[in-house]
């Protein structure tokens, strides 16, 4: 009991030589812990549940993590892939009777995680998560920085140069040295200070509270790219139209749910998977995954 406790804050290793006990034992211990602690949270029905990949090894190896969004808790951790067959196993998993218990799936624009919830769950609504949809639009902004340091040279690339940080971080995150820095940079750079205000003000779609309202605001962000010649961000609209009823689901008040409890996870399992770097024991992976939410 006291070697798993140590073991959620620590590595292994420094638990091993805390305790002066071999490294094996260890890991076998605190296995045996965190499965009593999963057998103690007990058997899960979740009604809103969050669909998303982790990337594990080198390269593209994924594996879905599937949370209760509702407790905040992981439940399932499997799959070889991020496929419609690996996304079929949560449901077999978790079985009929308590997939038609399932009222809301967040997940991103996978489109596999979409096609096999409405197979297995037709009566969840799907709701895209904000930060991966935001994550897009990072993406867009990147490419026009990109293409502005491309397209400019000499004196003019010096404000651009280092600074894309700077320009994908919140404003409200930014320190003071930070701000100046990308003041300095939109007063420079016509193109990057519409792209960037485009970018702030897209967020404010997951304000409104009727999908009319939504719509309108949507419709006219996307007159204001007229002119811009931004294709990355006219690439982006495009996409957030093909997926509208997913991002507009969050309009109605049954499905307001927290976004930031998946992307917390995702920074806890980056922890986890720094902390067992080398580790070559998958299934000491999922135990630390779905048991790093619940109490000790």
């Amino acid at each position: 009991m006291y070697v798993g406790k140590r073991c959620r804050d620590a590595t292994i290793q420094s638990v091993a030589k805390e305790l002066n006990l071999d490294w094996h034992t260890v890991k076998e211990l605190d296995k045996e812990y965190m499965r009593g602690v999963l057998a103690k949270a007990g058997t899960p029905g979740p009604e809103v549940i969050g669909i998303d990949e982790i990337s594990i090894k080198k390269g593209h190896t994924y594996r879905i993590v599937v949370s209760d969004l509702v407790r905040g808790r992981p439940i399932w951790f499997g799959g070889k892939d991020r496929s419609e067959a690996s996304m079929r196993e949560f449901y077999e998993w978790l079985g009929p009777k308590k997939s038609k218990r399932i009222r809301l799936a967040v997940m991103d624009m996978w489109k596999a995680f979409r096609n096999v919830t409405e197979e297995r769950a037709p009566q969840a609504a799907v709701l895209y998560d904000k930060f991966h949809v935001v994550r897009h639009l990072n993406d867009a902004l990147d490419r026009v920085r990109k293409s502005e340091y491309a397209r400019l040279s000499g004196r003019d690339r010096r404000f651009i140069k280092g600074q894309k940080y700077t320009l994908l971080t919140r404003k409200d995150n930014l320190s003071l040295e930070g701000r100046k820095a990308l003041k300095t940079l939109l007063a420079a750079n016509k193109r990057l200070h519409t792209a960037y205000i485009l970018k702030e003000s897209f967020t404010q779609l997951w304000d409104y509270e009727r999908e009319g309202w939504a719509r309108r605001f949507f419709d006219n962000w996307c007159d204001s790219l007229k002119w811009q010649r931004l294709k990355s961000f006219e690439k982006f609209a495009k996409m957030i139209e093909s997926h509208w009823d997913g991002i507009a689901a969050y309009t109605k008040p049954e499905n307001k749910v927290s976004l930031g409890f998946v992307e917390g996870l995702n920074n806890k399992i980056r922890v986890i998977q720094r902390r067992a770097y080398g580790l070559r024991d998958e299934e000491y992976l999922r135990l630390k995954i779905l048991t790093c939410m619940l109490p000790p």
